[in-house]
Protein backbone atom coordinates (compact mmCIF):
# COMPACT_ATOMS: atom_id res chain seq x y z
CA UNK A 1 0.00 0.00 0.00
CA UNK A 2 1.25 2.97 -0.84
CA UNK A 3 0.83 6.14 1.86
CA UNK A 4 -1.13 9.28 0.37
CA UNK A 5 1.18 12.07 -0.27
CA UNK A 6 -1.75 14.02 -0.34
CA UNK A 7 -3.82 12.91 2.58
CA UNK A 8 -1.04 12.05 4.69
CA UNK A 9 -2.88 8.94 5.79
CA UNK A 10 -1.96 4.95 4.85
CA UNK A 11 -4.73 4.05 2.33
CA UNK A 12 -4.37 3.56 -0.97
CA UNK A 13 -3.94 6.40 -3.01
CA UNK A 14 -7.26 6.72 -4.95
CA UNK A 15 -6.93 7.95 -8.85
CA UNK A 16 -9.92 8.64 -11.14
CA UNK A 17 -8.59 8.11 -14.94
CA UNK A 18 -11.16 9.43 -17.17
CA UNK A 19 -10.94 8.69 -20.42
CA UNK A 20 -13.60 7.79 -23.63
CA UNK A 21 -10.86 5.23 -25.21
CA UNK A 22 -11.51 1.78 -23.39
CA UNK A 23 -7.86 0.36 -24.40
CA UNK A 24 -6.23 3.58 -22.79
CA UNK A 25 -8.93 3.07 -19.75
CA UNK A 26 -7.55 -0.73 -19.18
CA UNK A 27 -3.50 0.39 -19.79
CA UNK A 28 -3.58 2.62 -17.24
CA UNK A 29 -6.01 1.00 -14.79
CA UNK A 30 -3.44 -1.69 -14.78
CA UNK A 31 -0.87 0.17 -14.34
CA UNK A 32 -1.73 1.96 -11.81
CA UNK A 33 -3.07 -0.94 -9.95
CA UNK A 34 0.48 -2.92 -10.34
CA UNK A 35 1.93 0.49 -8.46
CA UNK A 36 -0.88 0.06 -5.54
CA UNK A 37 -3.03 2.57 -6.61
CA UNK A 38 -6.63 1.91 -5.83
CA UNK A 39 -7.93 3.24 -9.37
CA UNK A 40 -11.73 4.12 -10.41
CA UNK A 41 -12.58 4.61 -14.08
CA UNK A 42 -15.07 6.74 -16.24
CA UNK A 43 -15.78 6.93 -19.92
CA UNK A 44 -17.68 10.16 -20.14
CA UNK A 45 -17.38 13.40 -18.64
CA UNK A 46 -20.64 13.85 -16.29
CA UNK A 47 -19.48 10.08 -15.00
CA UNK A 48 -16.16 11.52 -14.13
CA UNK A 49 -18.02 14.26 -12.50
CA UNK A 50 -20.20 11.82 -10.10
CA UNK A 51 -16.83 9.51 -9.57
CA UNK A 52 -14.84 13.00 -8.46
CA UNK A 53 -17.43 13.44 -5.92
CA UNK A 54 -18.33 9.88 -4.52
CA UNK A 55 -14.64 8.40 -4.46
CA UNK A 56 -12.99 12.00 -3.97
CA UNK A 57 -9.20 10.71 -5.55
CA UNK A 58 -6.00 12.49 -4.77
CA UNK A 59 -5.64 12.73 -8.40
CA UNK A 60 -7.34 12.78 -11.67
CA UNK A 61 -6.37 11.65 -15.02
CA UNK A 62 -8.71 13.61 -17.45
CA UNK A 63 -8.81 13.30 -21.67
CA UNK A 64 -9.97 16.55 -23.33
CA UNK A 65 -11.80 14.81 -25.85
CA UNK A 66 -14.99 13.28 -24.82
CA UNK A 67 -18.49 12.52 -25.61
CA UNK A 68 -20.97 14.76 -23.83
CA UNK A 69 -19.11 16.77 -21.82
CA UNK A 70 -15.52 17.19 -22.82
CA UNK A 71 -12.57 17.20 -20.07
CA UNK A 72 -12.32 21.20 -20.51
CA UNK A 73 -15.97 21.36 -18.53
CA UNK A 74 -15.24 18.71 -16.55
CA UNK A 75 -12.31 20.38 -15.08
CA UNK A 76 -13.55 23.92 -14.64
CA UNK A 77 -16.88 22.20 -12.94
CA UNK A 78 -14.59 20.79 -10.41
CA UNK A 79 -12.44 23.23 -9.65
CA UNK A 80 -15.97 25.11 -9.09
CA UNK A 81 -16.84 22.87 -6.57
CA UNK A 82 -15.91 23.48 -3.42
CA UNK A 83 -15.62 19.40 -2.20
CA UNK A 84 -13.59 18.34 -5.68
CA UNK A 85 -11.33 22.27 -6.35
CA UNK A 86 -8.38 20.99 -4.68
CA UNK A 87 -7.78 17.77 -6.29
CA UNK A 88 -4.82 18.01 -8.46
CA UNK A 89 -5.97 17.44 -12.19
CA UNK A 90 -3.51 16.09 -15.19
CA UNK A 91 -4.85 16.40 -18.40
CA UNK A 92 -3.93 13.90 -20.73
CA UNK A 93 -4.82 14.43 -24.49
CA UNK A 94 -4.36 14.01 -28.21
CA UNK A 95 -4.93 17.79 -28.07
CA UNK A 96 -1.04 18.96 -28.18
CA UNK A 97 -1.22 22.79 -29.13
CA UNK A 98 0.51 25.17 -27.33
CA UNK A 99 -2.87 26.59 -27.18
CA UNK A 100 -4.61 23.91 -25.69
CA UNK A 101 -1.76 23.63 -22.81
CA UNK A 102 -2.14 27.41 -22.18
CA UNK A 103 -5.71 26.79 -21.79
CA UNK A 104 -5.95 23.56 -19.20
CA UNK A 105 -2.92 25.35 -17.32
CA UNK A 106 -5.42 28.32 -17.28
CA UNK A 107 -7.89 25.93 -16.33
CA UNK A 108 -6.00 25.37 -13.38
CA UNK A 109 -4.48 21.37 -14.47
CA UNK A 110 -1.23 20.68 -12.75
CA UNK A 111 0.30 18.94 -15.90
CA UNK A 112 -0.56 18.20 -19.05
CA UNK A 113 0.46 15.06 -20.47
CA UNK A 114 0.02 14.43 -24.63
CA UNK A 115 -0.82 10.88 -26.34
CA UNK A 116 0.48 8.77 -27.31
CA UNK A 117 2.60 8.48 -24.01
CA UNK A 118 4.67 6.24 -22.38
CA UNK A 119 2.51 4.72 -19.29
CA UNK A 120 6.14 4.66 -16.71
CA UNK A 121 6.24 8.17 -17.15
CA UNK A 122 2.83 9.03 -16.41
CA UNK A 123 3.17 7.04 -13.28
CA UNK A 124 6.40 9.50 -12.11
CA UNK A 125 3.87 12.35 -13.57
CA UNK A 126 1.50 11.39 -11.17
Amino acid sequence: MIPSLLTGTNRQTRILVADDDPVILRLLQVNFNLEGYEVHTATRGEEALDKAKEHLPDVILLDVMMPGVDGWEVCRRLKEDEATAAIPVIFLSARAQDQDRRRGYELGVVAYVTKPFDPGELIEVV
